[in-house]
């Protein structure tokens, strides 16, 4: 998940991110070390929004689908 390496890219703090998402930043931290693992489609999105990505980018490895468009 690279969700935490793409808030810190834009220079967001944590607590800033998790009020500007209305998420607890126990939460939103627990998203980013993979404590928690499950979140919701709304946050998905929400959070993708917010850092101007998409959900996969943000939430899924794309290196194995990459190899597999590629046929390697």
């Amino acid at each position: 998940m690279k969700l935490r390496e793409l808030r810190e890219a834009k220079k967001i703090g944590l607590n800033q991110f998790a009020k500007a998402l209305e998420l607890a930043p126990s939460y939103l931290s627990d998203l980013e070390t993979g404590k928690k693992t499950n979140p919701s489609k709304d946050v998905m999105e929400r959070i993708a929004d917010a850092l101007n990505s998409t959900v996969p980018e943000v939430f899924y490895e794309l290196e194995s689908a990459d190899k597999t468009q590629r046929g390697t």
